[in-house]
């Protein structure tokens, strides 16, 4: 990594840890998490970034992959556990973040075991470290304070736009070992619950990305497909930031079709499978000589 792409990569980490924190405020009862969404993407923009990808806000069992679709209504309610996931990149260069938020006042032990097992991970990366062994420190760290892991997640290193590129960090020891090495990116995100333990995907998706660009022959499939690769390249975008340009007949049309014929990749919502709780912590980082620099 030249000094070039890691000062990229910092500053997109300042600019998530900046805007997580800011958000924060807006995490409260009765809060359309529309609007949530679309200020904290406004923020972002406002800071001289861009998004990495949709700005992700899940509720009680919802886990991952939930933004809202155009017109959604839906509120933060008084006793809701809230996560907000939000991603920032400068030139191709990102950083991911995740907090959680809890307002019943029910969660705090799950909440800080969860923040513990994201710190103990990170104390524990250097390079040759195994990804089974980092599995190992969450799943012991959330057991040990009574809570699961979800072991059907994962974090995942990631490249120049490229959120999901080469290894995965389990949060449950795993066979399939791969060592950590000096100059990896990787976003680290232990998820916990009092729940099952696993997601299991729904049929509803908000969220999609570039697979293969290929050509098509409807003309506004042509047009929306020109502006994805331009502008996320193969970086995951919203269905509703299409919204103001094409139908919503038209365009659930046109993204079921892309998605069927393997062109666009589509992000199904997570639920835990039981309908646990789930919290989410998570910090992007640099692995180093001896350790790891937090960008986030």
């Amino acid at each position: 990594m030249d000094e070039e792409e890691k000062a990229s990569y910092r500053k997109a980490g300042d600019i998530a840890k900046d805007v997580r924190e800011w958000s924060r405020g807006l995490v409260k009862p009765d809060a359309k998490v529309f609007d949530v969404a679309g200020q904290i993407e406004s923020r972002i923009k406002e800071s001289g970034g861009e998004m990495a990808f949709p700005v992700n806000i899940c509720i009680n069992d919802i886990t991952a992959h939930y933004t809202p679709r155009a017109g959604d209504e839906t509120k933060i309610r008084e006793r809701d556990v809230v996560t907000i996931d939000l991603g920032v990149h400068i030139n191709g260069c990102i950083a991911d973040t995740a907090y959680t938020m809890d307002l019943s006042g029910d969660y705090g032990g799950m909440l800080r075991a969860n923040e513990e097992a994201l710190s103990s991970v990170i104390e524990s990366i250097k390079p040759g470290i195994s990804t089974g062994d980092l599995g190992e420190v969450v799943q012991s760290t959330l057991e040990d304070a009574g809570y699961k892991p979800i072991e059907n997640l994962t974090g995942h290193e990631v490249k120049q736009y490229n959120l999901h590129a080469g290894i995965s960090i389990p949060n449950v020891p795993v066979s399939y070992e791969k060592e950590i090495e000096e100059g990896m990116v990787l976003a680290i995100e232990p998820f916990a619950t009092d729940g099952a333990g696993r997601v299991i995907e729904s049929k509803q998706a908000e969220i999609f990305s570039l697979e293969e660009l290929r050509p098509v022959r409807m003309r506004d499939a042509r047009i929306m497909l020109n502006e994805i690769e331009k502008t996320r390249k193969a970086l995951p975008f919203a269905a509703r930031w299409f919204s103001k340009k094409i139908s919503p007949l038209r365009l659930n049309i046109l993204l079921r079709d892309l998605t069927s014929q393997g062109i666009l990749h589509k992000y199904p919502i997570l639920h835990e499978k039981e309908g646990g709780v789930v919290s989410q912590f998570e910090h992007t980082l640099i692995v180093t000589e001896d350790g790891c620099e937090v960008t986030t």
